[in-house]
Formats: structure tokens, C-alpha cells, sequence
């Protein structure tokens, strides 16, 4: 935190309330009914922080690992959590850039069949991601970033082509980028960047005849050193009580063939 006041000279609204944060929790951990949750960022709403054991296994994985991939059901934090690390390492001056993008294929539907210009097209695909940073970032902040273009949100097919220095990039819903997209992603990385790829592979929505690039990185990528794969499970789902169990009963149901 005091390395980015540093580097921009002044002090603004956010980075006071972040540190009335910090002089209130400890610099790494939060305590929380006598255990100790590794601290991933701080923010005007307070600290966002690594509750289940998957979390805490992913929190320590993206500080070890240039590439980080998240597999795991729905409500796990994955794509919360990289947004976060991501805001963190931007404060922290660790990056100078976040691109976060999906693939632009869901449920079935393309963007070449949906009305409207492009922003009107993707901006439905990309709603949590903007979610995510809402709860990070003071709506001035996010806007500022956004204009600024030091954070940026776009489909994956934009991606093409680009080399990313400096940067911490996220894939989203990685299950639904093809092989090639998946390895036209990763190779955008330049130097001192970083990448969390995340996915759940339970809800592939490719056509029948495309495989996933997701299933595709873990069984070409896993051996190699600096990339690392956390898988998450029922149980370490932090939305709604119920939904670790919805979950459970269609992977129960799926294992029946039913």
C-alpha cells in the first residue's frame, strides 16, 4: 500500500479508507471465530479474505506461481478471489495492468446472433467481472481505471494478438475456451506478468465437436514448473448453504447417469 502512495505521490479518498483497514486488522492474516484467514486485499468495504481450505490453497499458489489455474463448482470463489488478487497486486504496484476476459460463449448463445453494438453484446457476459470490482473499487476508482484502461474487460477473442507486459491477467470460464483460444490466452503473457485462469468443467457449453482448452492446459501443462492447478469441491462453496448441496445432488446424479 505505502509503495503505491509513493509511486503516485499523493494520497486520494480510497487509500485512506484502505488504511483505516489496515490499522485495524494485521498486515497478512484476519482473525475470524479463532482462525486465522490469510488476508487477499483491502478494501473500502473491508478485507477480503481466504475462508476455505481451497481458498487458502489458491491464495498461496498465485503468490508462488506466475500461472495459476482454478477448477472447481460454481460459488467457490474462484474468479472472486483472482479479481482480488489482481486489485492487490495493481495497489501494491506489483503490475500496472488487469485484463480480465471470457470466452464469448454461453449458454448457447454467440455474439454474432445477438443484437446490438459490441458493448451492448458483451456486456451481459461480462457482469460479475464488473460485479467483482464494484465490491474492490469505489464506483470513481473502477471508472477511472476502466477510462484509463488499466483495468480492462473484454471478450477473449480480443486478446488476439497482444503482448502483455507488466500485467495480471484473469480468464474467466475457461471450460468454454477452445484449445487454441486457451493457448492464443496464455501466450499473451509478457514479462512480469502473471495469469489465474478459472473454470469449471462441469459446465462446459462448447458444441459437441469442440473440446475444452481447460481440460486440455491440466492434461498438457501440469508438470510444468511454474504453473499450478487448485481444484476446489462442494466444500468450498461460500454462497447460500443450499447451494453446496445442489451441487452435490447433480454430481451425485451425474456419477448414476441419470
Amino acid at each position: 500500500m505505502l509503495v503505491t502512495i509513493n509511486k503516485k505521490g499523493f494520497v486520494d479518498t480510497e487509500d485512506v479508507k484502505t488504511l483505516l483497514n489496515f490499522s485495524e486488522v494485521e498486515n497478512q492474516t484476519l482473525q475470524k471465530n479463532g482462525e486465522d484467514l490469510p488476508v487477499i486485499l483491502y478494501t473500502h468495504k473491508g478485507a477480503v479474505v481466504a475462508k476455505t481450505n481451497g481458498q487458502k490453497k489458491y491464495f498461496k499458489a498465485v503468490k508462488e506461481n506466475d500461472i495459476v489455474f482454478a477448477i472447481g463448482p460454481a460459488g467457490t470463489g474462484k474468479t472472486y478471489q483472482a479479481v482480488a488478487s489482481a486489485v492487490s497486486a495493481l495497489k501494491d504496484g506489483l503490475v500496472s495492468k488487469i485484463v480480465i476476459t471470457r470466452p464469448a460463449v454461453e449458454a448457447g448463445e454467440r455474439l454474432g446472433f445477438l443484437p446490438g453494438d459490441l458493448k451492448e453484446k458483451v456486456d451481459p457476459y461480462l457482469t460479475p467481472l464488473y460485479d467483482a470490482l464494484g465490491d474492490m473499487l469505489t464506483p470513481e476508482k473502477r471508472r477511472t481505471y476502466i477510462e484509463q484502461r488499466i483495468i480492462e474487460i473484454a471478450p477473449l477473442a480480443y486478446m488476439r494478438g497482444r503482448t502483455l507486459h507488466n500485467s495480471f491477467m484473469i480468464l474467466d470460464e475457461a471450460q468454454n475456451a477452445t484449445s487454441t483460444q486457451m493457448k492464443m490466452f496464455l501466450t499473451r503473457l509478457g514479462v512480469t506478468s502473471r495469469a489465474i485462469i478459472t473454470g469449471d468443467i462441469t459446465q462446459i457449453d462448447l458444441p459437441k465437436n469442440e473440446s475444452s482448452g481447460l481440460i486440455d492446459a491440466h492434461n498438457k501443462l501440469k508438470s510444468i514448473k511454474g504453473i499450478t492447478f487448485v481444484e476446489f469441491d462442494s466444500s468450498d462453496v461460500v454462497r447460500h448453504k443450499l447451494v453446496r448441496e445442489i451441487i452435490e445432488a447433480y454430481a451425485n446424479g451425474e456419477k448414476k447417469g441419470k
